[in-house]
């Protein structure tokens, strides 16, 4: 295996989770005793340059298909997010009716339907047909592509260059990880930003977080990694931030390296110095989370056989990617969890990858009246156990796995 990022073939283990099929790719009832495609999942670290990333086995149409399933706009608080995002852009950059925001997997339109309001003229690139028309439908013009150098530079070639670039939990999810930065640098005005947000690879090892990795995300990212991708592809890194969001992200600002458009601050090295503080730069950082994934799984499952044995009845919310790869490395089935309710239509009336548990609407909460309720998003934990607050009417309790099983009073 040779990084996707420098080439080096030294690599140390970070997380073996056996083979499971796409964490996206949804099972029509009718398909139930047919066989699915599973691929191992495999994730490694560089040890030249930090990049810590999946090995690859198939191509990203495997993953990212016309009928892909996961919607942003679903989660309200998701939504709220990019609302604010777009106001703190425009006011820290002095975005207007001249200006234009392009958004790199601009999903369902969540995010881009707020620079609509604001008079923002934007444009989003989408390579999925199935949430691309979704944003189209929001009123959002789309370039139904994957994006990388090529397109980006025919967009600016006919002048479509712009002055903020958003690209939110995409980074992680490229394979050509230096082609898809080098779009930016193309596409970007002389005094244009570019803004990432990622899950903070940090995070996902201090807070177990091993579910977060599946293959759509061929790269798993600390700031040591980005910034010398960044260097190496026409972009300087010239601040970062932190996030709540997917278990704790980081917010990258990027520039043109041929311009130095904005001063760097201080944020930047204070973020790389607490990374190599918490041996980022070591071995032993990566090596040592499979024995985390391990106790995360055996608590779960634990857990789920107790509950048999005690009668209760389990469901869970939320049939999300990294539920399906806390369920495949678990070895669950509908024997000890019964359904998984989803908000989004896409997903309802079908079937987990792998578990094959049905995915239903939120009435048969309602008539089943499970004891318990695993929330498998947990990054929307808050939100979800609102939403849900009637479960506790007949007893009913939620459960969250990661980073540790814990039964929620």
């Amino acid at each position: 295996m040779k990084c996707r990022h420098c080439g080096s073939e030294r690599m140390v283990p970070f997380l073996d989770l056996g083979t499971a099929p796409p964490s996206n790719s949804y099972v029509e009832p009718s398909a139930r005793a047919e066989p699915e495609l599973w691929y191992p999942l495999v994730v490694r670290c560089c040890q030249a340059c930090r990049l810590v990333q999946t090995e690859d086995f198939a191509a990203r149409e495997t993953f990212f298909s016309p009928h892909y399933a996961y919607f942003s706009a679903i989660s309200s608080s998701w939504v709220a997010h990019a609302e604010r995002y777009v106001a703190d852009m425009q006011a820290r950059f002095g975005l207007g009716p001249t200006s234009r925001i392009i958004e790199i997997a601009a999903n369902d339109g969540y995010l881009l339907q707020h620079a609509v309001a604001r008079n923002i003229p934007c444009l989003g690139i989408e390579p999925t047909a199935s949430t691309a028309a979704a944003a189209r439908d929001r009123g959002i013009e789309i370039v139904e592509d994957f994006f990388g150098e090529a397109l980006g530079a025919e967009l600016a070639a006919k002048g479509v260059s712009a002055d903020l670039t958003a690209a939110n939990n995409v980074l992680a999810h490229v394979p050509d990880i230096n082609d898809f930065v080098r779009g930016f640098a193309r596409l970007l005005k002389p005094q244009g930003v570019a803004t990432f947000e990622f899950p903070h690879l940090l995070n996902m090892v201090r807070e177990g977080q091993f579910d977060t990795a599946y293959h759509e995300h061929y790269s798993y990212l600390s700031l040591i990694a980005v910034e010398r991708i960044f260097s190496e592809n026409g972009l300087t890194v010239f601040d970062v931030a932190t996030t709540p969001w997917h278990g704790g992200s980081l917010r990258v600002f990027a520039m043109r390296s041929d311009t130095g458009a904005h001063a760097i601050t201080p944020a930047v090295a204070d973020m790389l110095d607490a990374e190599t503080a918490a041996g980022m730069r070591e071995d032993g950082f990566y090596t040592r989370f499979q024995e985390t994934a391990a106790q995360v799984r055996d608590g779960f499952v634990d857990f789920l056989i107790d509950c048999r044995r005690q009668g209760l009845k389990v469901a869970a919310y939320g049939a999300a990617a990294k539920g399906n790869t806390l369920l495949n490395f678990s070895g669950i089935k509908p024997d000890l969890l019964s359904f998984v309710v989803d908000k989004n239509p896409a997903k309802q009336g079908l079937l987990l990858p792998g578990s094959r548990i049905p995915i239903v609407t939120e009435e048969r909460l309602r008539t089943e009246k499970p004891e318990r309720v695993v929330i498998l998003p947990w990054n929307l934990r808050t939100e979800i156990m609102q939403q849900l607050q009637y479960i506790t009417d007949w007893g009913g309790k939620f459960v969250t796995a990661v980073p540790s099983l814990t039964v929620h009073s």
